[in-house]
């Protein structure tokens, strides 16, 4: 069966075309092209690809690490709301029997399927850290990197685990990010005291970027410029980034654009509480407190978000000043590219799969298809 959508206007990785219409059948983009003379209906004044959120702990009151039978369809259900048509649930520093558990669990569900965002598989963040930048990670359960661990967990995985974060500096790190590179798994480094020289050394073997940007890890110095430094300025690094204006103030994200937008991948970092009202809720086994939307551990860090991805974009439009298909791309495309499935998902082309947005003018979601099937919002 053919499906057509009509827009005012259709992002492409090109750029925005007028009056365009995606053709998709069985779930994928076959054709775009211009509007029919005459036609003047249209579904939607902007036609995107939908997000994808790499990196997310929970939302809507569930956490990734609940075993609980239907946590990951409330979270893959919350996350389709905000324009996110494919997710990495990622697990937390925990007891290395929980972590195997939620591994397991992802693997199951992106296997079955099941209502609302795809599940891609699973990104590992903890234990492999070290204590100084800790954030809400409990540094009692860091463990030290082994690679027969790693390979006993991508094997719970199922081969879903797909990125894995660590701390360069700990010992046997750059031999984990070679292994774990070979194996297919994406390394990403944070919560960690790295200097710009250990970081840059973790690239080298194959690391491919940084764990939220500025948060957890060493800042930019003039003399030292720590692990920031070596993100912005090495062309091979991916920069997550929590574009909430509380994680990270504007002119850093302006800071972060000048010196690589093409690098940035938008993700929310997002806990249980995101989409919840105020309260206390738990992160990492410990109580946290969310007020005014902003979610801080009893002594005053910051734990996680409650950021949605399509207020990320708007963020980076409104506080960063990117162009909206920049923002868009850095939602969309980037996150394909950092996890290698851009020739599948990722951007509005032929051959893709359907997964797409309606926005209106000001970027708020108005529907979205995945695989071609419309969600109720």
């Amino acid at each position: 069966m053919t499906q057509v959508l009509r827009a005012r206007r259709l992002l492409t990785e090109q750029g925005w075309l007028d009056d365009h219409q995606l053709q998709i059948e069985d779930g994928v983009i076959t054709a775009i092209a211009p509007v029919p003379p005459g036609v003047t209906a249209r579904d939607a004044e902007l036609l995107c690809p939908a997000y994808i959120d790499t990196h997310v702990h929970g939302g809507a009151g569930v956490d990734v690490m609940d075993d609980t039978p239907d946590a990951l369809d409330m979270l893959a259900m919350h996350k389709a709301r905000e324009g996110v048509a494919c997710f990495l649930p990622t697990t937390v520093t925990a007891p290395l029997e929980a972590i195997r558990a939620t591994l397991a669990r992802i693997a199951r569900r992106k296997q079955s399927g099941g209502p609302g965002a795809l599940v891609l598989g699973s990104y590992l963040e903890g234990p492999y850290f070290t204590p100084q930048n800790k954030g809400a990670h409990p540094p009692e359960l860091f463990r030290e990197l082994d690679i027969a661990e790693l390979d006993a967990l991508i094997t719970t995985s199922q081969n879903t685990l797909r990125v894995v974060a660590l701390a360069p500096e700990k010992p046997g790190a750059l031999e984990a990010i070679r292994h774990l590179r070979q194996r297919g798994v994406r390394v990403m480094l944070g919560h960690s005291a790295a200097t710009y020289t250990q970081t840059r050394a973790a690239f080298d073997a194959g690391a491919d970027g940084l764990v939220h940007c500025y948060n957890g890890m060493t800042g930019l110095h003039h003399r030292e410029p720590g692990m920031v430094g070596a993100g912005l300025t090495d062309p091979r690094a991916w920069l997550e980034l929590i574009a909430d204006g509380h994680h990270v103030h504007p002119a850093a994200m302006q800071v972060c654009c000048c010196c690589a937008k093409g690098r940035i991948v938008l993700m929310t970092d997002a806990m249980q509480a995101a989409g919840m009202p105020d309260g206390r809720y738990s992160l990492c086994g410990e109580s946290v407190d969310m007020r005014n939307g902003i979610v801080r551990t009893t002594s005053g860090g910051l734990a996680g978000s409650t950021l949605s991805l399509d207020a990320a974009v708007r963020n980076m439009v409104e506080q960063a000043g990117v162009s909206s298909q920049e923002a868009i791309h850095m939602a969309s495309l980037h996150p394909a590219r950092l996890l290698g499935i851009d020739r599948q998902s990722g951007s509005l082309s032929p051959g893709k799969q359907a997964n797409v947005i309606a926005l209106n003018g000001g970027l708020h979601l108005q529907q979205i298809w995945i695989q071609g099937q419309a969600l109720p919002l």
